[in-house]
């Protein structure tokens, strides 16, 4: 069958549209259109149905589904809409979290070149040491979970998104840790920072071991949304994000500066938001009826408050 490919303005995309078998799927669709086309490769491309009246963007075609499934025959017209350059997760995550691993102990290593006018202290105070060693664990852990422990349900993402985030994590530990390695940084009382960074470290296991439960929810492969169970999970929906918040907020109590809260800050607002919508789409997927079962009572992310 050929179907007709349109741009969102209505332009066609390839001139005398694209022929695929009746039985073709998404990601025939796809590579059809990218042989026509060969700029738009398939991370790049968006496919849709032509909106129906009152929508703004018709309904996706997901890959995995056959084009039949979205009742497409001879003649249909598919909305096509180009996503941009594509860089892949674990290229974006890897930039972007071995920069705060580089940055950081720049600041506590070289103090005389990043404190120009400032005489470096004769020694370093404890918690500038554990800060660094805890900022570094972390951000080492993040990479080694970004090569053997995230799955990734999209391939790709747009490459501005590299730049993006980047630029918050590589400025955000530079500001941090300017701060905390200062020639002139007060620390709090030892025995602060010494407990709350011990809390903190117990926080990141327990992370660790909740991105471990999260990747053996369901098969290699699979897309299905199931009810996250196990650990804290069984109180908590994203108690990922929970263990991330409480191991930076322990982290800003050890070294007991602005900067560490202000990271604290940027970083809870973005996950707490995600938290909400995944909470929100499982407890409408299972809404027990239909057969399904029906979302447990759970904290969203940041117990007792949310």
């Amino acid at each position: 069958m050929i179907l007709t490919i349109n741009t969102r303005s209505g332009r066609a995309l390839v001139s005398g549209g694209v022929d695929v078998a009746d039985q073709a799927s998404v990601e025939d669709l796809k590579a059809a259109i990218s042989k026509a086309n060969p700029k738009y490769y398939p991370s790049r491309q968006r496919l849709t149905l032509p909106p129906e009246p009152g929508q703004r963007s018709g309904n996706p075609l997901l890959d995995g589904k056959t084009l039949t499934e979205y009742n497409l025959t001879n003649g249909s017209t598919v909305v096509f809409k180009d996503l941009g350059t594509q860089v892949g997760w674990t290229t974006v995550f890897f930039w972007e979290y071995f920069g705060p691993l580089a940055v950081y102990p720049l600041f506590y290593f070289l103090p005389q070149l990043l404190y120009p006018g400032t005489k470096p202290a004769a020694s370093k105070h404890h918690v500038q040491t554990w800060a660094l060693l805890y900022w570094e664990f972390h951000y080492a852990k993040r990479i080694l979970e970004t090569f053997f422990v995230h799955r990734y349900s999209k391939g790709s993402m747009p490459i501005a998104n590299l730049y993006r985030n980047c630029s918050y994590y590589w400025i955000f530990a530079a500001f941090v840790s300017y701060f905390i390695n200062h020639p002139l940084y007060t620390p709090p009382p030892v025995q602060q920072s010494a407990v709350a960074l011990t809390l903190a470290m117990v926080c990141q296991l327990c992370n660790l071991r909740s991105h471990l439960i999260l990747r053996n929810l369901r098969p290699l492969g699979s897309k299905e949304y199931v009810i996250p169970k196990g650990f804290a999970f069984n109180y908590i929906t994203c108690a990922n994000y929970t263990f991330e918040i409480y191991g930076w907020i322990l982290f800003g109590i050890a070294t007991q500066t602005v900067a560490a809260f202000m990271f604290v800050a940027a970083g809870s607002f973005p996950m707490s938001q995600w938290a909400i919508g995944k909470h929100k789409r499982l407890r409408k997927m299972f809404d027990g009826t239909g057969g399904k079962p029906k979302y447990p009572k759970r904290w969203v992310v940041f117990p007792p408050f949310l």
